[in-house]
């Protein structure tokens, strides 16, 4: 076991754990102080492997992440202020809940590595697999939530076009087993050679190509709908509006191929939007536009989609098919918030949405297959990979909801990651912002501000061949922590033996 940590007390152990959250969390977006994040993941591995017991282990890492999740996602108050009299009660409750529960990961991870490395000198090296280990898990139990994860800090640093190899899951491991190195004295070095390594191979990538002379253009309409007017009836009209005159808006250059708008940007119920369409099909002129709209389906439930219109007729759609918990639908107990009155929060149909069937293409003509990705989705790296390889992602989100600070700029990190992880583009519709154009590798090529009603008009910008990330997934990233873990566990059955 390292000597120092076990010096502190449990107090000032508590006290260093909580610091050093806050301080990985600030690698996060919007300060992306990437540098202070590998820090601070050092600064807690340092102190979770120098705890006594698993159950001291397991507090500390608790504490670690409950600062790190607090910090990091502090903008999850924020639906609950849309409309504060109704709901502003739920704010504190709801960061409480989301911070401490998320960090149940963390303690999990840290008690394991307390009982799996008991003894080593490499225990660090354990907390780092662990935390690793309980990240991955956190992508996809209960739904997943794979948002604010260590290896998330490089998207601000010079690496992001590394996810090309790495993947989501082995930037994490990156970060961490860095952090873990970094506090052995004999491995000392290699932690920062690590994290080094990776920043090279992300700097040394070739930029994405520009776009094609002959590239489609796109036009990404954010009609600046605030959330708490959105569906305000005397409202309504106004952002329609807006939408309508950024559709027919003369071109910045050549003609759209695709207009984009928003998640849930069409006002009425797709099945009774005959005038709505039309206003639109007026609006763009002949050109396909991707619109955001709810109905409900054959089965009585409602669904949040992506409708693509052509001279006012649907030629195309698809049904979001990851819901947001407690947001569009109501896990678990739904039945019983329903008798007691309770919705999602973002729950504007009666019902609940029902999920769609998965990941799907839209095939646009002069563009070829778009995947579509419909607020949450975003944040999920696999997705992709159950399709057909697109030529093109869009994103149509509604962000209004998570505020002006840090919720829309992380959202806006994470489909950069996505970009990079593939190789493919991504365009972003999103209705307050931020809207953006995002090349192969990652990077953010043109935006729209966030509050701010406009349109851009961007030339497609060109994709890369499949990365190996995109040929391998996480399986890499997998072997590397489950082969780490059997060696702690072999270590530790050859003494217990």
């Amino acid at each position: 076991m390292i000597r120092i940590p076990s010096q502190l007390t449990p107090r000032m152990g508590l006290v260093l754990c909580a610091a050093a959250g806050v301080f990985a969390a600030l690698g996060q977006a919007p300060w992306g102080l990437w540098p202070v994040g590998l820090l601070g993941y050092a600064l807690g591995i340092w102190a979770i492997a120098g705890s006594a017991t698993p159950r001291a282990g397991f507090v500390r890492a608790w504490v670690f992440g409950a600062a790190h999740f607090a910090t990091a996602l502090h903008w999850i108050v924020e639906p609950f202020l849309v409309d504060v009299a109704a709901t502003g009660w739920m704010a504190p409750f709801g960061l409480i809940f989301l911070a401490g529960g998320l960090a149940l990961f963390w303690g999990a991870a840290g008690a394991l590595a307390l009982w799996l490395g008991a003894g080593s000198r490499l225990m660090p090296l354990c907390v780092a697999l662990t935390l690793a280990v309980a990240e991955a898990l956190r992508g996809f139990v209960l739904t997943g939530f794979p948002w604010a994860q260590p290896g998330h800090i490089l998207i601000a640093s010079p690496g992001l076009p590394a996810a090309a190899v790495f993947g989501p899951l082995g930037l994490t491991l990156v970060v961490l087993l860095g952090a873990g190195a970094l506090n052995l004295a004999r491995w000392r070095l290699a932690g920062p050679g690590l994290w080094v390594s990776a920043l090279a191979i992300g700097a040394l990538m070739p930029a994405a190509p520009p776009p094609a002379p002959e590239a489609a253009t796109l036009r990404l309409v954010q009609p600046n709908a605030q959330q708490h007017q959105k569906w305000v009836p005397e409202f309504m009209p106004i952002f329609f509006d807006r939408a309508l005159t950024a559709t027919e808006a003369a071109p910045q250059g050549a003609d759209p191929t695709l207009i984009i708008w928003p998640e849930t940007s069409l006002p009425e119920l797709l099945n009774r939007s005959a005038a709505a369409r039309f206003d639109i099909a007026d609006a763009a002129g002949g050109t396909p536009v991707l619109v955001g709209a709810q109905a409900y389906g054959l089965d009585g439930r409602p669904r949040n989609m992506a409708v693509l219109l052509q001279d006012a007729e649907v030629t195309a759609t698809y049904e979001k098919h990851h819901l947001v918990p407690f947001g569009e639908y109501l896990p678990l107990v739904a039945p019983l918030f329903d008798l007691i009155g309770v919705g999602g929060l973002a729950e504007r149909l009666a019902g609940g949405y029902q999920a769609g069937e998965g990941p799907a293409t839209i095939d646009v003509p002069g563009i070829g297959p778009v995947f579509i990705m419909i607020c949450y989705e975003a944040i999920f790296p696999g997705y992709v990979r159950a399709v057909e390889r697109p030529r093109l992602m869009a994103h149509m989100t509604n962000d209004a909801w998570f505020g002006d600070f840090a919720g829309p700029r992380q959202h806006l990190a994470l489909t950069q990651l996505r970009a990079a992880e593939q190789g493919i583009p991504v365009v972003r519709a999103a209705n307050t912002g931020i809207s953006a154009v995002i090349d192969a590798r990652g990077r953010v090529t043109d935006t729209l501000p966030l509050n701010t009603a406009g349109f851009l008009d961007v030339a497609l910008p060109a994709a890369l061949p499949p990365t190996i990330y995109a040929q391998t997934a996480d399986g890499p990233a997998w072997a590397v922590a489950l082969m780490g873990l059997a060696a702690f566990y072999g270590r530790r059955r050859c003494i217990v033996g």
